[in-house]
């Protein structure tokens, strides 16, 4: 759990959803919170209210919020939680890749120090989660990998598949299927936006993919 027992699931929720936002742009609208939460935006102000108060956030009305020093140390210390439990499901549990998501998204609030340093060192202190997302470490720092998504990768050049989104399991479980894991070598040979496809040479075979599939694959540059 984190370092603060008052705080609910629920803020925590809050807190790590506008970690992500915030990675993407800043300062983050409340209507962007809503969006990713599935929240009416009411509602979302008024929390947005009261993580302010509680020193989590910044809020200045109709211009956004930012995550203050404390509020992205409880943000990461979930994010690590959540991405440790994927790997460890995955790893040490045998549970498809397309599945550990929604298990830690319960667990992860819930994960004692002790565990969570024992689910480290058994994974031999990981940097990275079944789907190459990083793992924080436990001073927040994390490894950043050079990427571009698969759809705007150039025809012809070697590359490795770094990170894939996990937005839609059943679009993982076809990557998976596919071999569009994190590491694996792939070639792109042709982007064709009329088609709205993309084919890469990947495990020795040629796969074709559509755009709005590539764009949740990312790959070196």
């Amino acid at each position: 759990m984190t370092d603060d027992p008052r705080l609910s699931k629920h803020v925590e929720d809050y807190l790590k959803n506008i970690y992500k936002l915030q990675a993407e742009s800043a300062p983050v609208s409340t209507k962007a919170i809503a969006e990713r939460m599935s929240l009416s935006p009411a509602s979302v102000t008024s929390m947005t209210k009261k993580l302010h108060q509680m020193e989590l956030l910044d809020y200045t009305p109709y211009r956004g919020v930012t995550l203050t020093v404390r509020g992205e140390k409880v943000a990461l210390e979930i994010i690590r939680h959540h991405r440790l439990l994927e790997l460890y499901l995955n790893q040490k549990m045998g549970m498809e890749w397309h599945k550990v998501d929604a298990e830690a998204e319960e667990l992860e609030h819930v994960l004692s120090e002790e565990l969570e340093e024992a689910m480290d060192h058994a994974l031999d202190y990981p940097t990275l989660d079944p789907h190459g997302d990083p793992i924080p470490a436990k001073d927040g720092s994390m490894v950043s990998a050079a990427e571009e998504m698969l759809a705007e990768a150039a025809p012809g050049r070697p590359a490795r598949i770094t990170r894939v989104l996990q937005d839609d399991a059943e679009v993982l479980r076809r990557l998976g299927q596919l071999g569009f894991y994190p590491e694996a070598a792939l070639e792109v040979r042709r982007q064709d936006p009329l088609a709205g496809t993309v084919t890469v040479l990947l495990g020795g075979k040629s796969v074709t993919i559509g755009r709005e599939i590539a764009i949740r694959i990312f790959v070196s540059k």
